[in-house]
């Protein structure tokens, strides 16, 4: 019964992901919300909603989401190739291809100075919104958001900057608990680019 509910949940949160653009944590509590269940129910975790998205995408979105993705790998790429000083790796949706026209990008730059990357923006006339998120190693760090016009899917899409400090890398290259590598630099962007079948 708790698994079953646990697998509904995931099917809803997943439809407000990827047609909502979503992030997982309000998909979640908003499925909860809309199936009518008590607020404290055991909520599925994060690779049972990606397993989810995957099938939603497969069934309702196949004939378009590989093409998104692409377009926001290559924009990803973009902002990557710009900011290369900062060792910047891309994770989330785009890195992992559950990516939707709707989905922001998340890089991860480590940086010598913290306060490099956000000098660069400036310098460069980028405007963004900094504040502060959990990272990674469960530490608060900066995030600097921004928006950046994707041409081909005619969108603006929400860049995510997230500024970590250049020891943190080692931690960073460890796989996930699907022995994945949860996020690529710029090599790895252009090699899932070239083949986009493989994610």
């Amino acid at each position: 019964m708790l698994h079953a509910l646990k697998t509904q949940i995931a099917a809803s949160a997943a439809a407000l992901i990827v047609d909502e653009g979503l992030e997982y944590g309000p998909a979640k509590r908003r499925a909860v919300k809309q199936l009518g269940l008590p607020a404290r129910s055991e909520l599925p975790g994060n690779d049972e909603i990606e397993d989810a998205v995957r099938e939603y995408i497969s069934v309702f979105c196949a004939d378009t989401q590989p093409v998104e993705l692409a377009a926001l790998r290559q924009l990803a790429l973009t902002w990557m190739q710009r900011l290369a000083e900062f060792r910047p790796h891309l994770t989330g949706a785009v890195w992992h291809g559950t990516a939707t026209r709707l989905s922001d990008i998340y890089i991860q730059l480590f940086c010598d100075d913290p306060k490099s990357a956000e000098i660069a923006l400036i310098e460069h006339s980028v405007a963004y919104e900094p504040r502060t998120i959990t990272g990674f190693t469960g530490a608060s760090v900066e995030a600097l958001s921004l928006q950046s016009l994707c041409e081909p899917l005619g969108e603006t899409v929400g860049v995510h900057l997230m500024v970590y400090d250049h020891d943190d890398l080692r931690g960073a290259l460890r796989p996930d608990t699907r022995g994945r590598a949860p996020r690529g630099d710029v090599r790895a962007v252009e090699k899932r680019l070239a083949q986009p079948m493989q994610d």
